[in-house]
């Protein structure tokens, strides 16, 4: 097995003296390891498409109040209504909370789902990054793939120096919040994961490319062994997909695409800052608004689907957790993000082709409690699209005067992922992939088909 070492670090370093986190390894003599070129081969089975389309997935953790930012309801009760106000916005008809003053300005740009029906009640990740509730007789091995894993598994990369699928999310103390994983897509689609500073593990440390060269030389002369053995050219092929690992790594593209510091400082100011090492509520994401711009970067620079968690926004109130006071805190950093991400899509071209999707697990209650919060709803949730040449400036679905029940054209999660797959060149109505065992599954449950009012 062939690694590039960078200097111990003595601290968190194996029997050997070789840190933990120092090195990588670029090709297998093994006809079973995972490596690098192994695992773009295995992408590359699914079949490379031409296009770059791409998603963005945006996780607000805890379950987000639909009824205090997108659908509100004035005209309820006070214990129902809160103390929020409705104001206009550029799209008649449409109103939305009067903390989100920027999205209230181009709301052509968005999309409003009021009617997300089918939620779990617990906390958990699980539906809003796999469509699939979280248990289910009919579950393949290994799980349901995440989206970005499927994704991944059936157009691969589209550059061969940026993994399809990458994770942007940060980890959560409460596991449920966490990405499930590529489950019965297997760990080659598994994202790649880049959290905090740790952009310079993705560059050469400690070798250069003349010796990375040399390396590449070395294993090449015994790939020549196999290959004069391998009578289906099987080891012909495989050179292409070292070729494509050694491209990954000597590739700059990806820390560059990582890298912030290579943004225009104006742009990075207009999305926001956040603290990476303050995690909300303790068990939550960190509120990070600058990820949104990485992921317009990632995506940009060849990436498939990137998924972000953001902040946390399980509100029950009670000490330091009013809701209202979290709104007030939350809502407008939010409100700057999300509309400096549509805004920067459609400036740089790339709203026909970037899909934005952001949602959490469920809705809250219609009620507020005793303690200034609102508790779990599953019975209706919200989400906001935008770009993807969807039809935005609009509102699907609508609940009943308390914002408790969906009232007109329900909404599930499998058909906001049919619309996100349609979106990527994906046919829901007849792809499907197979698990472990063989068996074909369709990508989305119950027959969901996009939704017709987007696209």
């Amino acid at each position: 097995m062939l690694k590039i070492l960078a200097p111990p670090d003595r601290s968190q370093s194996l029997c050997d003296g070789i840190s933990r986190r120092n090195f990588l390894k670029i090709g297998a003599m093994g006809a079973t390891g995972l490596s690098l070129p192994n695992l773009l081969a295995l992408e590359s089975a699914a079949g490379i498409k031409n296009s770059h389309k791409a998603v963005i997935l945006i996780y607000l953790v805890g379950g987000p109040p639909h009824q205090d930012m997108f659908d509100l309801k004035p005209n309820a009760p006070r214990e129902i209504a809160g103390p929020h106000k409705p104001i206009g916005t550029n799209v008649p008809g449409i109103e939305i909370c009067e903390l989100f003053p920027r999205m209230a300005r181009m709301m052509d740009k968005f999309a409003l789902i009021r009617s997300l029906v089918g939620a779990q009640s617990e906390h958990d990740a699980y539906q809003c990054y796999t469509g699939r509730a979280p248990r289910g007789a009919a579950m393949p091995p290994g799980g349901w793939p995440q989206f970005g894993s499927l994704v991944a598994k059936l157009q691969s990369g589209f550059n061969e120096a940026i993994p399809p699928f990458v994770s942007l999310c940060y980890e959560c103390t409460h596991g449920p919040y966490n990405e499930p994983g590529p489950g019965a897509a297997g760990p080659a689609h598994a994202a790649f994961r880049h959290v905090g500073p740790s952009r310079d593990d993705l560059v050469l440390k400690g070798i250069t490319t003349d010796r990375l060269n040399d390396r590449a030389r070395l294993l090449s002369s015994f790939d020549q062994f196999r290959r004069d053995i391998d009578a289906s050219g099987g080891m012909g092929a495989m050179d292409t997909f070292t070729q494509q690992a050694m491209g990954i790594l000597t590739s700059p593209r990806l820390a560059e695409a990582l890298d912030l510091s290579k943004e225009d400082p104006r742009l990075v100011a207009r999305y926001g800052t956040g603290d990476v090492k303050k995690h909300i509520d303790g068990n939550g994401a960190p509120r990070v608004p600058q990820s949104f711009l990485t992921a317009r970067r990632l995506v940009e620079a060849g990436a498939r689907v990137v998924t972000v968690n953001y902040s946390k926004w399980d509100w029950h109130g009670g000490a330091n957790n009013d809701i209202f006071s979290r709104e007030r805190e939350d809502f407008p950093v939010f409100d700057t993000a999300i509309t400096a991400l549509v805004e920067d899509l459609h400036q740089r071209g790339l709203d026909k082709d970037v899909s934005v999707l952001v949602w959490g697990e469920f809705g809250r209650t219609p009620t507020i409690n005793a303690q200034a919060g609102r508790d779990h709803w599953p019975r209706v949730a919200m989400a906001l699209l935008a770009g993807g040449g969807m039809r935005t400036g609009q509102v699907i679905g609508s609940t009943d005067r308390l914002g408790g029940e969906a009232d007109s054209r329900p909404v599930t999660f499998g058909e906001v992922f049919a619309t996100l797959y349609q979106n990527l060149g994906i046919d829901v109505a007849s792809t499907t992939f197979t698990d472990a065992k063989g068996r074909p599954h369709y990508l989305v449950e119950n027959g969901a088909l996009p939704l017709r009012e987007l696209v």
